[in-house]
């Protein structure tokens, strides 16, 4: 793309603003043109100079091809920095980065949703030391809407595109459309960050956000969920644990197949044909081909293996069947809660309530005050001793920071002394 012309006005849209004037939003276009993909080891090389030579943060941000592809590695990966311009770099070719990561390794990375990409750009070598979360500020200042292109509205006044976020970035080549739109997610992040972080000092909320950027650094790896089959789309419909059987082999063949060819498991075999599968409980391979999510091309190219991984769940024995519910790392589910131990029910109904009353206060989500577990483990099981002390200490071995104990530890410790549920009239 040539050069933008800088007398050329950008379209406008019109965008209604509630009880006011409608407003005109003009439309994000970038400044410098559309630079080239990267992807050889000169203009690798030439990208990590001019980066390295920039100056304050970066804007730092990746395509994954989720939906399409088994993998959560990234496609593309833009950067922009004051002094170095932007750059579209195709991680393809190369394979590892840590170069590049290295040359901006002493400065703040700005990622929108950090937690999305931070993992596969520490797979290409790009691992950040500090960090500044835009989508993660916009809800510590109660944002309602915190996707970038609803902040870039709100914060900068531009309207961004929205009609590439679900396209397939493992394409080669990838579009010009694509790439524009990839290389606009970069555009203005540093004024954004620069007008969230005025806001944040403003509402006497900078320090909470450096505590939460630098959890983002320090978290562990996420551990995988037990039972990742129990996930499926539509599992109220599997009434049995013989057809719980279906669904996880049916599950485990098609992730199985799916990570071999790196493809989406959706695209091998949805959601609906596995539930569809347990429910009719096929006795034959005809039969299994007949149901109605199963006469798909896709479902047929692997018909074979489908009907031996029923076949193999209907004849397991009945110790081997997988059990009704799902097993749980700490607390039963809380509808439950009632029956089973009144009191507790009683201590998670104040400490939500608590919680959530500090949360409105401060304009804040209220999972962002405080992790739901993390409340749901305390009241079922409270420490013995359980002062102020015994609370702030629960809430920092459950990853609390000290802005959210210092909010919340005085009135949860209020809230698991309430009185016990068989005392009261």
């Amino acid at each position: 793309m040539s050069q933008a012309d800088p007398q050329q006005q950008p379209p406008v849209e019109a965008e209604p603003v509630q009880d006011g004037p409608v407003v005109e939003l003009p439309l994000l276009e970038l400044r410098d043109g559309l630079s080239e993909v990267v992807d050889t080891d000169p203009a690798l090389t030439e990208v990590i100079e001019a980066f390295r030579a920039g100056t304050g943060s970066v804007a730092v941000d990746a395509e994954r091809a989720s939906g399409y592809r088994y993998s959560h590695r990234a496609y593309l990966v833009q950067l922009r920095r004051e002094g170095s311009g932007s750059a579209l770099v195709d991680p393809i070719p190369f394979g590892d980065l840590s170069a590049l990561g290295d040359a901006i390794v002493d400065a703040e990375w700005i990622i929108h949703a950090a937690n999305q990409d931070l993992a596969c750009l520490a797979e290409v070598g790009m691992v950040p030391r500090k960090v500044f979360d835009t989508e993660l500020a916009g809800r510590l200042l109660g944002y309602p809407k915190v996707g970038l292109a609803s902040l870039v509205s709100e914060v900068l006044g531009y309207r961004m595109r929205k009609e590439h976020s679900a396209a397939d970035w493992s394409t080669r080549p990838l579009p010009a459309p694509w790439l524009v739109y990839a290389a606009l997610d970069v555009e203005m992040l540093i004024e954004l960050r620069d007008a969230i972080e005025a806001e944040l000092r403003r509402e006497g909320k900078w320090e909470w956000a450096e505590q939460e950027f630098a959890a983002i650094l320090s978290a562990p790896p996420r551990e995988p969920k037990p039972d990742p089959w129990r996930r499926t789309s539509g599992m109220h419909r599997v009434r049995n644990r013989r057809s719980l059987a279906v669904v996880r082999a049916l599950w485990e063949a098609r992730d199985q197949i799916a990570s071999s060819a790196d493809i989406s498991p959706g695209r091998i075999l949805p959601d609906a044909a596995i539930v569809e599968a347990a429910a009719a409980m096929p006795t034959d391979r005809d039969t299994l081909q007949k149901l109605t999510a199963f006469k798909g091309r896709g479902a047929h190219r692997h018909m074979r293996t489908w009907w031996e991984a029923i076949d193999h769940a209907r004849r397991l024995p009945d110790t081997e069947l997988p059990k009704q519910g799902p097993r749980y790392d700490g607390p039963p589910p809380a509808r439950a809660w009632a029956d089973r131990d009144p009191d507790a029910a009683a201590r998670l109904s104040a400490a939500r309530t608590a919680v959530s009353e500090i949360a409105e206060a401060h304009r804040l989500p209220t999972e962002n005050l405080l992790s739901p577990d993390t409340i749901r483990r305390l009241a079922w099981t409270p420490p013995a001793d359980a002062d102020l002390t015994a609370v702030s200490t629960f809430l920092r071995d459950h990853h609390a920071r000290d802005w959210q104990i210092a909010l919340t530890a005085p009135v949860l410790t209020d809230a698991i002394a309430t009185e016990p549920a068989t005392n009261l009239d």
